[in-house]
């Protein structure tokens, strides 16, 4: 059998299932261009506001923490990391979620979620003592799950309902583009409502997402589940969760980042700390093993994922870990180091949006001309050039010279990687595992965030002498960004990588038909 009949026939069952839901590929057709507007911008609300929730709280955390009792800077980064942790742990559980239960259903509970932990964490100024850090803690940690479920289920219900081409591509981006405007816009508002009392960053926010969530209710379709799924029953739909590989799966992701991300702050000398981290190691084979081989519906069917799509993902693993630590330690920079306030960070940054939004344009217009490839090729090297620019950044400089420049090119990163990889999946996967196929992306793209400032912050706490001074702090944060630099230099080696690989097929190819 030659190549393209075994590329076929490795097809023939992923084109069976997407016949069996070919209503599903009629809904954007069937809109009207307000409702197709309406659908995509609330669909693309759930990257704004994850986003946001990052952004908002990282803005003016120096404001929060002295209002709850913080001093500890390990204690104080969890505020941060919290949120980070559930974000990427729990996607995966709320794709699959989403394919049983529906996309629709699983996005109303979401916003919902996202929206009750916010108001706790604001109401958690009122709690006296080391409580109300906990609460805050402890809200930000469970309101991280909302987001977690909003990613997967939003993606999802975008790639069940375009079909493969230009527009879905274009789309995609759009939902790409959101995460530095939602950014951008959650750290403002943070920075405005904290000239107020900072509380009302949170209360403001839960009030719009349970105003999403209403939205959500009428303006989004639902979409027909599959024809096995819509047979059973609620019961069988839990069994069919792969609870076992679920619970492995989040327990070793959550082991390994607690210990990376609990190190800088509390020290490696705990004991604690490397046992947690071993165990999470060795948690991940049993997860493998138990969704290879033990799992009859395991959440991540491995059998769909090619050499091509092991390549991307490491790339976006690679360049957005650089990223969490771009982000953090640039805003830690300008306000610690530089004196800004929360609103003038937000206006130093406010270029990211535009970049953004222009780069996500771009990609829904060339990446069906470029290819994937080259797509990931060009945001690796935005990544690593940003990491480089702020790596170098001198305390004194004028805002024009890196810290413009860098704003301008760390959102081509974002959003080239994102899309690419979101479409190499959505398109390689059929309609019933699109769920699937978000929340891995969105995983690795969220887990990467928090894994690289746990070990960014490591490397700062070696060398910065205890950061007693200044030039103690800019050590640190030279170091830290520079373990952004090696990441997506990294990232850059996989995508060259990727593209020699793609090239030697295609020569391939082209013997064969000689």
């Amino acid at each position: 059998m030659d190549r393209r009949s075994s590329h076929h026939s490795a097809h023939a069952p992923k084109q069976h299932q997407d016949l069996e839901l070919a209503k599903t590929k009629s809904i954007a057709e069937t809109m009207s261009p307000v409702r197709e507007i309406l659908f995509v911008g609330l669909l693309c609300s759930a990257q704004f506001v994850t986003q946001a929730g990052l952004l908002g709280t990282l803005n003016i955390l120096h404001i929060i923490g002295p209002d709850l009792g913080i001093t500890d800077p390990g204690v104080l980064s969890w505020l941060i990391a919290g949120y980070s942790l559930t974000v990427g742990t729990f996607i995966l559980l709320s794709g699959r979620c989403g394919d049983l239960f529906g996309y629709k259903n699983m996005l109303i509970v979401g916003y919902v979620w996202f929206a009750i932990w916010n108001l706790v964490a604001g109401c958690s100024i009122y709690v006296e003592g080391n409580g109300g850090q906990v609460l805050f803690i402890f809200s930000r940690v469970l309101g991280g799950i909302g987001p977690a479920i909003l990613l997967p289920n939003a993606l999802g219900l975008l790639g069940a309902t375009y079909n493969e081409g230009q527009r879905k591509d274009m789309v995609f981006s759009l939902f790409g583009a959101c995460a530095p405007g939602g950014a951008v816009v959650g750290g403002t508002f943070a920075g405005l409502w904290s000239l107020l009392w900072w509380p009302w960053t949170f209360w403001t926010f839960g009030i719009a997402l349970f105003c999403l969530a209403i939205l959500s209710i009428f303006i989004l379709p639902s979409v027909p589940l599959d024809e096995d799924v819509r047979s059973l029953s609620h019961r069988e739909r839990i069994r069919e969760l792969d609870l076992l590989g679920a619970t492995v799966g989040i327990t070793a992701m959550i082991l390994f980042n607690f210990a990376w991300n609990q190190a800088p702050g509390f020290g490696w000398e705990h004991a604690y700390i490397y046992v947690l981290l071993i165990i999470g190691i060795l948690l991940f084979p049993v997860f493998f093993w138990i969704e290879i081989k033990v799992a009859k519906k395991p959440l991540i069917p491995f059998n769909v994922l090619s050499t091509d799509v092991s390549f991307v993902l490491t790339c976006i693993a690679c360049g957005w870990a650089a990223f969490g630590i771009w982000i953090y330690y640039f805003v830690q920079f300008l306000q610690q180091l530089r004196g800004d306030s929360p609103l003038l960070t937000m206006a130093h940054l406010c270029p990211v949006a535009i970049s953004g939004f222009i780069a996500a344009v771009t990609t829904g217009h060339v990446i069906s001309r470029i290819g994937p490839g080259w797509v990931m090729l060009i945001s690796m090297l935005a990544f690593l050039t940003g990491s480089i620019l702020v790596a170098t950044l001198p305390i004194g400089q004028i805002y024009w010279a890196q810290t413009f420049v860098t704003t301008l090119i760390i959102p081509w990163g974002m959003d080239m990687s994102f899309p690419a990889g979101t479409l190499i999946m959505s398109n390689a996967v059929a309609k019933k595992h699109q769920g699937m196929a978000a929340s891995l992306v969105n995983t690795i793209v969220n887990y990467s965030i928090s894994i690289g400032v746990g070990i960014a912050g490591t490397v700062e706490v070696h060398v910065n002498s205890g950061g007693a001074t200044v030039a103690d702090e800019l050590s640190g944060y030279r170091g830290a960004m520079y373990v952004s630099v090696g990441l997506s230099a990294m990232g850059v080696v996989t995508s060259l990588l990727f593209l020699l690989k793609m090239r030697l097929r295609e020569r391939k190819a082209q013997r064969r038909e000689v």
